[in-house]
């Protein structure tokens, strides 16, 4: 393989590239449509697929191409949920395109890779779309999410250790998505669809190399390898790999990526033995030649079968990309050792599928004309009201949060990238200001809380943002659940409290944070605890204040901070940030 240092872009306007893209793909495929605003690719004949069939829906950042509106299609995905380049689309995109293409009958399956943003976001989507249909009367909705961890790079193969984020989502992540909607394509249900995508996501396992990062369009190469260098783990998003060598001829090369894959724990755990079925992926992330990933791919078979892994089906193209990476990634899918389970997947991954991304480029015309915009469905929507404790509440809260935000973005400027306090400022701003314009519907606890979450993800954003809206959200429907059923007849502090662990295990599904890891989830869970035994404000403050100073004392495992290494007795940004609010409330409610 030879390295391309390439710099050079086509595009008018970084800020339209991927609308414009999207609309390339739209034109060159008629089976296929766009909602421009929210990036979403869907197919056109949405009536028929979400009567008969479960509902597919993918989605990540731009620059993966083919993935993921590339295989949206008959036979494979619903839909397509577009982010920015290398960035997760936001939850509210998402819901539009769950609002769209979400089947009362069947139900619909949300299929994602495994990175931070993609996981709050489009789970954030799903708890969004919950609480809307329960706030419109209507039954819990059959919505499934699935989570695909294949890479094995991120990993000593030594090491049972997988990080606490677990695995990146890479191209095997494709391989769910054929399965899976060969399988909702025959009629199957909710639940067997999972079934599959779910034995996918647990026996596939990638390994990636490269030999150079991807130019990003308006940005440049971010990094440089030397001429004759790569470096093996690099993700797909330019992250750097496990390990960077001198390059070595493509058959040694093939051979200790196989070796790795087949060393490695999660594989071992899979298969025992060793010794397999498989089907092998070799995907092009984007700038290898044709002729370069025919050795390739003769070269992974071979490496393969001298391990005792037969490969029953190859696939070599270009699946899942990092822009116009040069390099190459490797997946390989065990298959059951069950004669006619191992049959029946086989059978799926050949039946045929007309999106424009798989491998034969099939063009499946259907009527153009129904584009069916009412799928859309409707957005939820508040009566604003007034209500004079909690507007004092907000208040307050807005004014602590003013006053200890330069000490927020201090520990965050020694520990992370600098803005936790001004991002936290931000959603403080955006929610006061809606309760002085009286736009807020306080009347309602669970409805105000909704509607604070949808504030607090357009003015923070980031990582802390999404959490605070899981969080939100998750309390929202707790709250909700409450008051209809009737357990309790007023919201005591202890009913807060109790709603507030309901409102954690919803976050919890979500994020590996957890006590203990240093981030705001350590001043959080004591305070919802406390409140929810003792019905104590203050005492449950306390608690949360005591959580956030001992992150002081913790080993960063979530977040940038995990980069820095040791936190020099440094309090967790996130932490401290969520005490000033927790504290300007409390003061608020003892007035």
């Amino acid at each position: 393989m030879s390295s391309n240092n390439n710099n050079k872009h086509f595009f008018t306007d970084t800020t339209t590239l991927v609308r414009d893209s999207l609309q390339g793909l739209i034109y060159a495929n008629p089976h296929l449509a766009l909602d421009s605003q929210q990036k979403v690719v869907f197919i056109k004949d949405l009536a028929t697929r979400r009567t008969n069939h479960v509902t597919l829906l993918c989605g990540g950042g731009s620059g993966h191409e083919p993935s993921h509106s590339g295989f949206v299609g008959q036979g494979m995905l619903t839909a397509a949920v577009c982010g920015h380049v290398f960035a997760s689309p936001t939850s509210s995109q998402v819901l539009s395109c769950l609002r769209r293409i979400y089947s009362e009958e069947k139900g619909s399956l949300v299929v994602i890779k495994n990175y931070t943003g993609d996981v709050l976001n489009f789970g954030r989507a799903v708890e969004r779309f919950k609480s809307e249909r329960v706030h419109q009367g209507k039954s819990m909705p059959k919505v499934a999410m699935v989570i695909v961890g294949d890479d094995v790079g991120v990993i000593n193969p030594n090491d049972d250790e997988e990080g606490g984020v677990g695995r990146r989502g890479l191209a095997g992540t494709v391989l769910a998505y054929k399965l899976a909607g060969a399988r909702a394509a025959n009629g199957d249900s909710l639940e067997q669809v999972k079934k599959t995508i779910e034995y996918v996501a647990s026996h596939t396992f990638t390994i990636g190399c490269a030999l150079n990062a991807a130019s990003v369009p308006g940005q440049g190469m971010p990094r440089s390898l030397k001429e004759n260098e790569i470096e093996v783990g690099m993700g797909i998003h330019n992250e750097p790999g496990f390990e960077k060598k001198t390059l070595e001829p493509a058959d040694k090369l093939i051979d200790s990526l196989v070796d790795h894959i087949v060393q490695s724990h999660p594989f071992a755990k899979a298969s025992p033995s060793g010794k397999a079925n498989v089907v092998i992926l070799v995907n092009n992330l984007g700038a290898v030649s044709n002729l370069e990933m025919g050795l390739v791919t003769k070269l992974a078979v071979e490496a393969a079968a001298s391990r005792g892994l037969k490969a029953v089906r190859v696939l070599s193209g270009t699946y899942m990309t990092g822009l116009a990476m040069p390099g190459i990634s490797l997946s390989v899918l065990i298959l059951p050792d069950n004669p006619s389970e191992q049959q029946e997947l086989v059978a799926l991954l050949d039946q045929p599928a007309h999106c424009p991304g798989w491998i034969n480029h099939a063009h499946h015309v259907v009527d153009a004309g129904n584009t069916d915009e009412s799928a859309k469905g409707p957005a939820q929507s508040y009566t604003p009201a007034s209500d004079p404790t909690w507007e004092r509440v907000i208040e307050t809260a807005y004014n602590n949060v003013v006053e200890q935000e330069p000490e927020v973005t201090r520990l965050d400027q020694l520990m992370g990238d600098g803005d936790c306090g001004q991002v936290l400022l931000s959603g403080a701003t955006a929610i006061f200001e809606a309760s002085k314009d009286k736009t807020l519907p306080l009347n309602d606890p669970s409805a105000a809380l909704a509607r604070i979450s949808s504030i607090v993800e357009d003015a923070m954003g980031g990582t802390s943002g999404i959490i605070y809206c899981l969080f939100l959200d998750g309390l929202s429907q707790q709250l909700h659940q409450i008051l209809k059923d009737g357990q309790e007849k007023s919201l005591t502090a202890r009913v807060w409290g109790k709603a507030m662990l309901g409102a954690l295990d919803t976050l919890y599904q979500y994020t590996t944070a957890r006590p203990g890891h240093r981030t705001l989830i350590d001043a959080l869970q004591p305070f919802s605890k406390t409140l929810a035994e003792t019905g104590d404000v203050k005492a449950a403050l306390e608690a949360a204040d005591k959580g956030a100073k001992a992150t002081a004392a913790m080993k960063p495992k979530r977040g940038r901070a995990v980069y820095v290494g040791q936190n020099d007795g440094l309090a967790d940004a996130g932490a401290v940030g969520l005490v000033s609010v927790l504290t300007g409330i409390s003061e608020a409610l003892q007035k």
